[in-house]
């Protein structure tokens, strides 16, 4: 009887050994945190006094005019980190000596072994699921999927103890926790660093709270790295249910695995402490409201995006292609009206001793603190040698950043046109992935993490066309995605100027998916008309 419960279960005993051996590891993991986080805030320390020595010096030198305050600092981070004497890195994660910032960049070659045992996994899963016809048993869905999601968060949280992260993005937003949760109204005031709009403020102001409790506040890092796990995993999940729905049972196991174990998608929330994961499940829900006719709530989350992240403006166009196409002037009134009550919700908390357009002046800071054709993002600019160099230098007639506007354009136009020609609300998913990697791949300004979505969106974009090719820009963009942060992350494109195997081979392979991808939507809104996908039988291999 035992044996016989035994091979019945076997597969869900399995899972549930496999959800505690994660979590013990997770356990275990945090137990002997804190001994690290006195080694690294030790490091961060000698570093932020280096910093502040440099500075007094840049300031005094300035005093006495011999500094030109015009010259841009190339000693940026590339995430926010602009201020002379504020946890200033040069890109690639080193000081200003040229030395790593990160001790454990031992871990870095058994990352990149990881990325392709992953792959090796995928199609091998892909293999047995498309031509083996491979099917899972609907008793265990649930315990499946609840294994991954769960073993996945475990993991993630046990890897973002290995090292603390891209230490100027940390500190900063160490630094402006503790100001939120000391005075939320009075956070843009007082953090004069401050280029964050004020949405993910309110994040950092819950995790400011938090950590001020002694039996916690080791744990700071943590906690500030737990936002981005989780909407990784909610993501995840949100893939599985819309694979699901309309796909197939298998697909969205499939895809969901895919998106939890990614290292494209971890290496950013685990190990950098970004917060793209966050802006990339916001960006998720809100085409996802779009494409299900439920406009308001997608204007605002469209209208939060925004107001996470400027970046989030890049996708704005899918909302306004869906609501002209309605041509619906009630509809539009309430996403107006939606749109402007959201801003007012989320704005007036901080506008307390503010003048009236100070949100207008944070965005227009925001955006012209980086002029550069390319700010380590491995693109068509990076390419020809843009990374750092002044976006207002001429590049063949025009400057680089009218080539860029030139570029978003472009870019907006044509997914204006295959939105229009598709008649389909479910192209949103494929609009917003052509306005995302178009305007990485070709406009100016760009960090190396602003493609991070491009990875959910390729899947969702599978999934409601149900064209395989899409499979290969999800592949490219994982493989492109994890380049660009792996290189900035561990060091490897210190030299802003420099030129690799590496980084070449990426930007032309980001070039060249979105031409695949421009193909892609060209071939079904053109070469299928009355496109239904509902009608469709195609197999999956």
């Amino acid at each position: 009887m035992i044996k016989i419960f035994f091979k019945k279960n076997l597969l869900k005993i399995g899972l549930i050994l496999l959800i505690l051996l994660s979590a013990f590891l997770c356990i275990y993991n945090i137990k002997n945190y804190t001994a690290n986080t006195n080694t690294s805030r030790s490091r961060v320390e000698q570093f932020n006094s280096e910093n502040r020595q440099r500075a007094q010096i840049n300031d005094k030198q300035k005093t006495q005019g011999g500094v030109n305050s015009n010259t841009p600092n190339k000693n940026f981070s590339s995430n926010n980190n602009k201020t002379p004497g504020s946890n200033a890195q040069i890109p690639g994660g080193r000081n200003q000596r040229g030395e790593s910032m990160f001790s454990n960049n031992k871990y870095a070659p058994l990352l990149t072994l990881y990325l392709i045992i992953f792959f090796a996994l995928c199609i091998t899963a892909f293999y047995f699921f498309g031509y083996r016809n491979f099917k899972i048993n609907n008793s265990n869905t649930k315990i499946l999927i609840f294994s991954l999601l769960c073993v996945g968060l475990f993991l993630r949280i046990s890897l973002s103890t290995v090292m603390e992260g891209y230490g100027g993005d940390i500190n900063l937003f160490k630094s402006w926790a503790s100001s939120a949760a000391n005075s939320l109204s009075q956070f843009y005031v007082n953090s004069k660093s401050a280029d964050y709009p004020p949405l993910y403020i309110y994040i950092l102001f819950l995790i400011g709270k938090l950590a001020k409790i002694s039996s916690i506040t080791p744990y700071y890092t943590l906690l500030l790295k737990l936002p981005s796990m989780i909407a990784d995993i909610v993501t995840a999940y949100m893939i599985y249910k819309l694979a699901k729905k309309y796909f197939s049972l298998e697909m969205g196991i499939l895809l969901s695995a895919f998106y939890i174990f990614s290292p494209a998608i971890f290496i950013n929330s685990s190990l950098w402490g970004q917060v793209d994961s966050f802006f990339t499940l916001f960006l998720v829900l809100s085409l996802f409201f779009l494409s299900e006719g439920k406009f308001v709530f997608s204007s605002i989350l469209f209208t939060s995006l925004v107001l996470m992240k400027p970046q989030g403006i890049i996708f704005f166009p899918v909302l306004l292609f869906e609501l002209i196409a309605r041509k619906n002037l009630k509809t539009l009134i309430k996403c107006a009206a939606s749109c402007i009550v959201t801003s007012l919700v989320i704005i007036l908390p901080f506008s307390f001793n503010q003048n009236a357009l100070w949100i207008f002046k944070l965005y227009k800071n925001t955006i012209s603190e980086y002029p550069y054709a390319s700010v380590n993002a491995f693109n068509f600019f990076n390419l020809l040698g843009g990374n750092y160099k002044e976006s207002s230098s001429t590049f063949f007639i025009f400057s680089y950043k009218i080539w860029g506007i030139i570029a978003i354009i472009a870019i907006t136009a044509f997914s204006w046109y295959i939105y229009i020609k598709s008649k389909n609300k479910i192209f949103a998913f494929s609009c917003a992935l052509v306005q995302i990697s178009g305007v990485f791949t070709f406009s100016t300004g760009m960090h190396e993490r602003y493609l991070f979505p491009a990875a959910a969106l390729s899947m969702l974009s599978f999934i409601y066309l149900k064209d395989n090719r899409l499979l290969i820009l999800l592949a490219g963009y994982t493989l492109t995605i994890y380049s660009n942060i792996y290189s900035i992350l561990f060091g490897g494109f210190g030299n802003t100027t420099s030129h690799t195997l590496i980084s070449d081979g990426t930007c032309i392979l980001n070039i060249i998916l979105s031409a695949y991808l421009v193909k892609i939507l060209l071939d079904i809104v053109l070469k299928k008309k009355g496109f239904n996908p509902e009608s469709f039988d195609i197999k999956f291999y």
